[in-house]
Parts: structure tokens; sequence; C-alpha cells
């Protein structure tokens, strides 16, 4: 495909986005309707999708509309100069029109806070009031595609072997000062699923954050301490904190959430019992990475800032504190309580925290550690707290 015709299919995979379709979907219908797409053309058009979607506002903008079109016109613009290649031949969009020269020709205009930053206005002063002086900083560069990281699962190998392995197939690594067992991947990431020291449980994929808050977690509660990851989802957390010595029983709201890890364990060598349903009983250590905003994460899921709502925020503290009030029954006197989220708000985090504290006094908190993409990763959120 040429760099037109790879336009050409992100335009129509923009339109079904705006139409209302996840943006994965309309990106999977492509690609099994577009045969002749190679793997490279796939992962092209896939990179223009997600950086029209995570620039939506600014590329609207510039681009004098909301669709597939507008937005390419508008990211073109902001790039200096008019899109290139659109001969309306086989594959490749229409010529622009004498409007859309027109545009391209024209001055750039001022662009608000929000459209420069891609931001919507109603959540500029809640990162505001989450990050202070970095609040620009942080939401200029989750205009940009996030890095992609590795867990090195050191019960298989060492960071230092890790990277070696990985070289010999292509891919380039490198360690994160974030997290003892965290690579940045710098080369060829998308090689790395089907490479062997990942088919065979040596890495997974996770970002540097939820690697450190791991970390963080595993540092503060005895040694090999029975923990339960109350809101295990994929597994990701349950993995990390079992690689870190922690005997670790997982737990979904949703079991179905948790089909992947039984495959996941034995591929990394862990063992992770499951929680039968209706099951009771304290724990000496609860982690709860609970459901939340993902601000935190929205370089790789771009759309759900777009879809994000005062209302949904709303909807989310209360299952936030919910998810507090049930862990704090199922601790045991003299336990640990891990409340974490990849939202970077102050409302889902901090906030949450002190509501819990005020109502019940016979917690304490040991730490609290904010981490955003300027440190390198997602942003996430960790807070320890234990019973007296």
């Amino acid at each position: 495909m040429t760099p037109a015709a790879r336009h050409a299919a992100a335009i129509d995979i923009l339109n079904i986005w705006r139409e209302g379709q996840p943006v994965e979907a309309a990106l999977t219908g492509w690609a099994r309707a577009s045969r002749y797409a190679g793997s490279k053309d796939r992962e092209a058009v896939r990179d223009i999708v997600y950086t029209a979607v995570r620039r939506a506002r600014s590329a609207s903008r510039l681009g004098n509309g909301s669709g597939g079109r507008a937005m390419l016109v508008g990211l073109a613009r902001a790039d200096g100069e008019a899109p290139q290649g659109w001969t309306g031949e086989t594959y490749t969009p229409v010529p622009l029109n004498e409007a859309e020269t027109a545009l391209c020709e024209a001055e750039m205009p001022a662009l608000s806070r929000g459209e420069a930053l891609d931001c919507p206005d109603w959540l500029l002063p809640l990162f505001d009031a989450a990050l202070g002086p970095d609040a620009d900083a942080t939401l200029d560069l989750m205009r940009n595609r996030a890095p992609v990281f590795a867990r090195v699962n050191v019960a298989k190998t060492t960071p230092s072997e890790a990277i070696a392995e990985l070289e010999s197939g292509d891919i380039a690594a490198q360690p994160h000062a974030l997290a003892e067992t965290a690579l940045e991947i710098t080369r060829n990431p998308r090689r790395l699923r089907n490479a062997a020291i990942y088919t065979e449980g040596r890495v997974e994929l996770q970002d540097v954050a939820s690697q450190a808050v791991a970390s963080e977690f595993a540092r503060i509660v005895p040694a090999g301490a029975e923990t339960l990851d109350y809101c295990a989802g994929g597994g990701g957390k349950a993995l990390a904190l079992a690689a870190l010595g922690l005997k670790v029983t997982a737990h979904d709201v949703n079991p179905a959430r948790m089909r992947d890890l039984p495959s996941r364990a034995d591929r990394a060598g862990a063992s992770i019992a499951s929680l039968p349903a209706g099951a009771t009983g304290t724990w000496p250590c609860i982690f709860a990475d609970a459901p939340c905003s993902g601000s935190g994460s929205w370089r790789r899921a771009p759309e759900a800032k777009w879809a994000f709502t005062p209302e949904r925020l709303s909807e989310l503290t209360d299952i936030q504190d919910s998810i507090l009030s049930d862990c704090a029954k199922f601790t045991a006197k003299g336990g640990f309580l891990g409340y974490a989220s990849c939202s970077i708000l102050r409302e889902e985090n901090e906030d949450r925290v002190n509501a819990f504290l005020n109502k019940n006094t016979d917690w304490t908190l040991l730490r609290q550690r904010r981490l955003g993409p300027l440190d390198g990763g997602d942003g996430f959120f960790l807070a320890v707290l234990q019973r007296e």
C-alpha cells in the first residue's frame, strides 16, 4: 500500500469510529476485509488511526470537520504541509477541494488550551488539581504514542539475560529505573508476542508504572504473605505479585475476566489460586486495582478520554468507595490493603483514600505514591493502608 492508500484506509476507519464503533472493532473489520494489506500496512494504518484519535480535538479543529478526512487534513496541517499523494486514483483519497487547499495554505489558528492539549475542557481543572504545574506537559505527552514495556519474570530469567535473548531476535530493550523488573522495548516491539521469550513466560507485557506499583506493595507487606488480588481482571498484577514472592489468590466480580489467567500463570510458572464465588474469610494482605477512568493510560486507549463524562466519574468514585469498604471487611486485624488505580485524577485516588480513612479510624495510611507519564510510563496511583 502507498502512503496515500494507508490514509484512505485510515479515513474509512475513523469515520466508522465517529459513527460509534470502537476503534479496535473498526480496525479488525478493515483488516479482515483487506487481505491485500500486509503486516506493515496494518501497523502503519493502526498508527495513523490512533494518532488521529489521540489528537481528535486539535485535528478536527485544524481540519475544520469531525470526519476522518478532516482529521487527517488537520494532522497534516499541524505538521506544516498538505496531505501528499491524494490523487483519487485506486485506493487513494480524492484530491483536496478548494476549501481544503485554502485551509492548508492559511495561517494556523490560535487553539484553545483544551484544543492544543487534546483534552475535554471539563477535565482541565481536574488535571490541574492533580498535577499542578506538570498538567500541560503531561497532557501534551499523552498526545503521543506510549512506550512499550516488558516485565522480566525473575523466576525464570534475569533482566540482563532477557535483554540478550531479545537482542538475538532483533528486539532491542533497555532497563528502566522505575522498576527493577522493567525493560523498555526500543526496537521491534510488535515482534515480542511471537518471540519464545514471551511465549515461554520469561517476559510479560506490562507497563513500567504498573510494575512499580506491584513492587512497592510487595516491599511494604510481609515477605511471602498470602494476598488476595481483589480486582484481578486479566491477572497482570497477580502475576507480578506472585513473581515477587507473594502467595496470590485471584478474585474478580466478573470471573470471565480471569479466563486467561490459568494459562498465563502456567506459562509463567506461577501458582495462583482462584477465589470461589461466595467465599468468605479474612486475608493478611489485599490488593485492589480498582476500576477507574484509565486516565493514566489514555495514550494506549485514547478513545476513552472522549467518551468519559462527569457522570461516569461519579459512578466510578462510588464503585471505588464500595471496593475499599468491601476489602476492609476481608482484611485481617493488622493486615494490609493496597488500593491502586491507573488514573491520574485526585477524585479517584487521594480523595477516595481520605474518604475511607475518615470513615474507618482504625486504619493507617503507610504509603501513598503517584506516578505519571512524565515518570516514563502510564499514570498510576498506590496507597498502602494497615488495619490496627
